[in-house]
């Protein structure tokens, strides 16, 4: 059974919805276009009526004469034609089928024989009135237009009626005339016409119905089957996507537009999961070393001094975590979309600059000769301090593997220049020392986060940095619509290239705020 839960459900589907208004629509398409034919039929069928009684009113004026009967000395209303030919006595009896002959007052005049001249047919029409046929013989001499009028005889059947006036031959005086033509077999066409569409128009109507199911069927066969794949996905697959059919319409697009959104939100989750994985595996570090130093001094410390080593190795280890801490909050809403830029528009090589001197005092501890190579200016829209970041997290990478006597170069090549050599237009910001160097194998790995290059050979590694000043480097390269590609071999050196639109291409006013990220 049926219950009305299951019904309810089924009305209120898309597929049902869609039925209905195809459905309505054929409807109100088939009785519109039965309600033109109707009418138009109606038309044509009383036109045709129409010119019949024109054919016999052009007859009526060729055999009908008004004069006087010699036999009676009266007027009279004539006929004149061959009763032996068959043609001249079939028009004539169609004519005298249904008439009626009257003068001016009304008075309706004898035949040849001395009967009236009104036919049977017509008096079952019911005779006008002397008034009426007054009243119709000064409206045609007025207009010059004959007279059409509808009447129904007693048994039910409509008969057009065209009334006009004729002029006898010796006085030039008015004559009623009029002329009718059975309407029974226009109407009866109509009518079976009307009772074929109103027999038609259901069947058409279930028939289009049925097939408007089948079709909705069908065009919401894609929407079903990108819905059960949408339900395959969930938080811990998804990976999946929705096929497109290729068909290029409007279902394809909502279909892509929910594969970018899927691969958003996998974004997304791939990042919680990242931050997840990268926070438990540099914390656990820090956390087991405070652990350690806590424990030591509970156990085995037993003067202030040894207490204030477990301590100050401690709160050394409490400050990395902090470090670590403060770039993984940082990079993960950089990396989200939550910090965003305010740029400004400035000159490049005062920022490059500013860097560099600030790096000449690390430089010269490390031994290393530090040096700029930059054009008199160069305009750029950026973020001061996202860029200023960039540079020092690069020099700052650079210097530390950079050995003693070596040399760190940064070098600003502006737009014009390159636009002249290269045809583009966009600025390059290098950073070249002349370190270790690092493996090719590293090299696709450096700008992710928490990698670090292992040292190689006997000699002592640098002091190893969170991994994390190279990611940040190539997420403030692309946010300012640029890049960042590396150039290293072991024991040569490496070189960074930074690439940012010229001044005009690309720039996007945004605001930042954020704490500064640890150098690597």
């Amino acid at each position: 059974m049926v219950r009305l839960r299951d019904i309810r459900r089924l009305t209120r589907g898309l597929r049902f919805r869609l039925t209905a208004t195809y459905a309505t629509f054929f409807a109100l398409l088939l009785i519109g276009v039965t309600g033109a034919f109707h009418v138009r039929l109606s038309s044509t069928l009383n036109t045709q009526v129409q010119d019949v009684l024109e054919q016999r009113w052009a007859a009526m004026k060729g055999y009908l004469r008004i004069e006087p009967n010699y036999d009676t000395g009266k007027i009279g209303a004539l006929w004149y034609y061959d009763p032996k030919d068959p043609d001249e006595s079939r028009i004539v009896l169609g004519v005298r089928s249904v008439y009626l002959v009257t003068d001016e007052n009304g008075n309706i005049l004898p035949d040849l024989e001395g009967q009236p001249s009104v036919s049977e047919a017509y008096k079952d029409l019911g005779v006008d009135s002397p008034k009426s046929i007054m009243a119709d013989v000064r409206q045609t001499q007025a207009t010059s237009r004959p007279l059409w009028t509808t009447r129904r005889s007693r048994q039910g059947v409509d008969y057009l009626v065209r009334s006009g006036v004729v002029f006898d031959e010796f006085h030039r005086a008015p004559y009623f005339v009029a002329l009718g033509y059975s309407r029974a077999a226009s109407q009866k066409t109509l009518r079976e016409f009307s009772l074929l569409y109103i027999a038609v128009i259901p069947g058409s109507l279930i028939l289009g119905s049925f097939l408007g199911w089948i079709m909705a069927g069908r065009a919401l066969s894609p929407v079903r089957a990108a819905a059960q794949a949408a339900q395959r996905i969930s938080s811990s697959n998804l990976s999946l996507r929705i096929p497109t059919r290729n068909a290029g319409d409007e279902l394809d697009y909502l279909i892509l537009t929910f594969n970018r959104m899927i691969d958003r939100l996998e974004g997304s989750f791939q990042q919680m999961k990242q931050f997840s994985t990268d926070v438990s595996h540099e914390l656990r570090t820090p956390l087991t070393a405070i652990r350690g130093q806590i424990e030591v001094a509970l156990f085995t410390a037993q003067t202030t001094e040894q207490y204030r080593e477990a301590m100050f190795n401690a709160l050394q280890d409490i400050d990395r975590l902090s470090q670590i801490l403060r770039a993984l909050f940082l990079l993960s809403q950089a990396e989200s979309g939550q910090l965003v830029l305010q740029k400004s528009r400035l000159d490049l090589c005062e920022v490059v600059r500013d860097q560099v001197e600030q790096f000449q005092i690390p430089a010269e501890a490390a031994a290393v000769r530090l040096s700029a190579e930059l054009p008199a200016e160069c305009p750029a829209e950026v973020d001061r301090v996202q860029i200023e970041r960039l540079i020092s997290n690069l020099l700052s990478n650079a210097l530390k593997f950079t050995p003693e006597g070596g040399q760190v170069m940064v070098t600003v090549r502006d737009a014009p220049g390159l636009a002249a050599e290269q045809g583009v237009e966009h600025i390059e910001i290098v950073v070249e020392d002349t370190g270790c160097g690092i493996a090719a194998k590293h090299l696709p790995h450096i700008f992710d986060r928490f990698y670090r290059v292992p040292s190689a050979g006997a000699a002592p590694a640098p002091e190893q940095g969170l991994g994390l000043g190279l990611s940040f480097v190539a997420w403030i390269a692309k946010v300012h619509g640029g890049t960042i590609d590396v150039e290293s071999a072991p024991g040569k050196g490496t070189r960074f290239t930074v690439k940012l639109p010229a001044p005009g291409i690309g720039s996007v006013t945004m605001e930042l705020a954020s704490p500064p990220v640890a150098q690597s």
